[in-house]
Parts: C-alpha cells; structure tokens; sequence
C-alpha cells in the first residue's frame, strides 16, 4: 500500500475545514461540530473531528482554547479572521465563549506589564460568568 503524503486531505477533514470556516470567529466544540453533521445527515465521528481540528490547529488555521483546566475545548477559525488577543467570557450556563475587546481590560493587561512585570497569556485568560442572553432569559441563578 502507497504511503499518503504528510498533507494528505479527506473529504470529512475538508468538510471540517468548510464548516470552520463558514463560521467566521465563532468559537465551537467537538459536540457542537458533531452535532452540525449529524444536522445535516453527514455524520463525521468525534475521533475524526478532534484528528483533524488538531492538524488545523497545527498548520494555523483555527486555535484551540483550552477551558476548565484542560477538561474541555473550543475552537475558533482564524485563517481569515483578524483574530487579536484579547480576553475571553465564559458563560458558564450556555458554555458560549464571547471576545472581550475592551480599552479597560487592555489597560488592565498593560497595568499588569508595566506595574507589576508579569506578561498575561490572553489565549489562557477566561472571566467566567453569565451572558446576555441567559440573564435576559432569566437563567442566572446567583
């Protein structure tokens, strides 16, 4: 049997690659990209999803963010998006996880630079809490 070159590509690995990308910046998860398949009656198996978001990852076209101290992952397409680092929000009833651009937290980044010596890693720094959407419909229970 032939030896398949090191950038070989399938068709789900193809697929993975389209959906991603149709989503812009959109953070997703391995269940939620499942999901989308079996939605379309394409079904793509966790297994091959999270092989081919790991070559993605490595060749630079999505990040993985890595959340509840490596329990759970998200994953953002970022071949064409103008991603910067930034904080991130984590709502942690619908699991959604919001870009947090804003001058205050950059002050806060930079504060901690300049004030204090110490470097932030925005790719691991996540504020948890509630969205909008789940305290406008009354799911927070704090």
């Amino acid at each position: 049997m032939a030896k398949r070159p090191a950038n070989y590509h399938t068709r789900q690995g193809q697929r993975i690659l389209d959906y991603m990308e149709s989503l812009g910046g959109t953070h997703v998860t391995v269940n939620q990209i499942a999901r989308h398949f079996e939605d379309t009656e394409e079904i793509i198996g966790q297994a091959t999803i999270y092989r081919h978001l790991e070559k993605l990852a490595a060749g630079g076209k999505i990040r993985k963010y890595v959340l509840n101290e490596g329990k759970s992952a998200c994953y953002q397409y970022i071949d064409a998006v103008k991603c910067r680092d930034h904080f991130h929000l984590k709502c942690e009833i619908c699991g959604d996880l919001i870009h947090a651009d804003c001058d205050l937290l950059d002050k806060i980044e930079k504060h901690l630079l300049c004030s204090h010596n110490f470097k932030i890693n925005l790719l691991k720094t996540v504020f948890y809490g509630t969205c909008q959407k789940c305290l406008a419909g009354g799911a927070y229970e704090g």
